[in-house]
């Protein structure tokens, strides 16, 4: 199977009723920011957020599309990267919002990564009851999933996105030109993402993936229909269980395992979160193949050898520094916001495409395969 050639932008529905939106896929749609935000919130102001490498590269081109279409815009810059979904960048972005005098029929633009679209977004949930906003995705990983259903969010000292609310964009622009800029490392970690929704539901876009992952990563259709799958994928599950209480938990995978290793590195530049959810889905394939024999083995190792061979980190001993704590990682893991009344919950699989939400986890289970994998040299 080969990837179509597209020379127009693929839309993908969100359908949420009332606040159902589209995600706008293709090359160049940058230019078109002004005139679609007009089309959907005539007379708007806009505010843009963005951080400073992101804005370096795009945000004049961003600005210049507002104001073509008559849009009055103001901007707020953040620091790059996972310290600022904190409590005190959170108050800086709302006071310099609010600053702008932004009434509460303009909107905000989240220009960035999935930092500042968790930020933006949850910046826009709270200010004046809701600003309506949307998503500029600026890297892999936002194209395919923290821009895509709503969730927003900051960090706690406890653990990551801790501290957020379900707020819906009004239209996801995903250009994907943007990403020419974005470093080999950040695209390989956006991509474990990708590889998710063909672990999780589809084994054939899996398949997929195994014989095309190096189009992918050079650009072009191949590039294009990966990331329209993933939002297909995502835009259906959200559609079914927009606020987490069945289904959308699937798409976790990983993110258990990964999100506790992320907090232990300090939600710093030694484990991207890309990286953490691909060892992450590495441990539950391996722990579903190793509780009562859900999977064969050689189908886990099948996944691991190929996030492996795609460049990607599959074991705790790739993270690199000190050694992680066996005890840190489990008290991170109980403060994961899928633990119900104490009991851990985990997204296991059955085979490749098959994932299943597995509730009452034995955390004495857990803590053992983690030490023997903290173990491994």
């Amino acid at each position: 199977m080969t990837a179509p050639i597209r020379t127009d932008p693929t839309t993908v529905r969100v359908a949420l009723d009332a606040r159902s939106y589209d995600i706008v896929i293709g090359r160049g749609l940058l230019a078109s920011l002004g005139a679609r935000v007009a089309a959907l919130r005539p007379g708007a102001k806009a505010v843009i957020v963005s951080d400073e490498n992101v804005a370096r590269h795009h945000l004049a081109a961003a600005e210049v599309s507002l104001s073509q279409a008559g849009i009055a815009a103001s901007r707020v810059i953040v620091p790059p990267g996972e310290s600022s979904k904190s409590y005190r960048v959170f108050e800086q972005v709302c006071e310099a919002v609010i600053g702008s005098r932004t009434e509460r029929g303009d909107l905000v633009v989240a220009l960035g990564g999935g930092v500042v679209g968790d930020l933006a977004g949850f910046v826009a949930s709270v200010l004046r009851r809701g600003l309506d906003y949307v998503q500029v995705p600026t890297t892999l990983l936002a194209d395919v999933d923290s821009s895509v259903g709503g969730k927003t969010a900051i960090d706690s000292a406890h653990g990551k996105n801790l501290v957020g609310a379900f707020h819906q964009p009004i239209l996801v622009l995903a250009d994907t030109a943007l990403l020419d800029t974005l470093p080999d490392r950040e695209f390989r970690a956006g991509y474990a993402e990708v590889v998710k929704y063909g672990l999780l539901g589809d084994a054939g876009f899996f398949a997929w993936l195994e014989s095309n992952w190096r189009e992918v990563f050079s650009g072009g259709p191949a590039r294009e229909h990966a990331i329209a799958m993933s939002c297909r994928a995502k835009a259906a599950i959200v559609a079914r269980d927009e606020r987490e209480t069945g289904d959308r938990a699937l798409l976790n995978l990983g993110h258990t395992f990964g999100h506790a290793l992320e907090a232990a590195c300090g939600f710093s530049d030694r484990l991207l979160h890309g990286e953490a959810i691909s060892i992450g889905m590495a441990l539950a394939f391996e722990f579903s193949a190793r509780r009562q024999g859900l999977i064969p083995m050689a189908e886990a190792q099948r996944v691991i050898k190929y996030l492996a061979e795609a460049g990607l980190p599959t074991r705790i001993k790739d993270i690199p520094g000190p050694q992680l704590s066996i005890d840190h990682l489990m008290d991170l893991i109980a403060q994961d916001k899928k633990v119900k009344r104490g009991l851990l919950t985990f997204i296991l699989v059955r085979g490749i495409g098959q994932a299943f939400i597995e509730t009452g986890v034995d955390a004495r289970e857990v803590r053992v395969f983690l030490s023997e994998k903290l173990a491994e040299r």
